[in-house]
């Protein structure tokens, strides 16, 4: 197997696993935020339309959130800002107030990780 196909596979279990764990990790977030370079899951969203002369800029606020980017070490973080220009999608996925029913077991389980006693949640 050449270095060139050991990539390719490489890259192709990141992006297989980012699946898995966007599918597994869908249930806890309010929204869905989609712009033209990334995908978003996140429970707060502050967005504010920018007027400016020869185009409409968009600021997100967003916390508690999830990053579609499989060269994360870590895809959630406490709080994101995002400056664009171009087309931006909200999906709201659960109202306010509706809780995930998802526990952080379920969650493991999902994603294919087991929880110990040890862990801390």
């Amino acid at each position: 197997m050449s270095h060139l196909d050991e990539l390719d596979e490489f890259e192709a279990e990141l992006e297989l696993g980012l699946k898995r764990e966007y599918t597994a990790v869908f249930g806890l977030f309010r929204y869905c935020v989609l712009t033209q370079d990334a995908t978003y899951l996140c429970n707060r969203l502050d967005l504010a339309q920018v007027s400016q002369p020869n185009y409409p800029f968009f600021h997100l606020r967003m916390e508690d959130v999830w990053v579609w980017d499989k060269n994360r070490p870590t895809r959630i973080i406490p709080r994101a800002e995002v400056w664009t220009s171009s087309d931006v999608t909200v999906e709201e996925l659960r109202g306010e107030g509706e809780e995930s029913h998802l526990t952080a077991e379920a969650l493991a389980e999902k994603i294919g990780e087991s929880l110990s006693a040890d862990d801390d949640i």
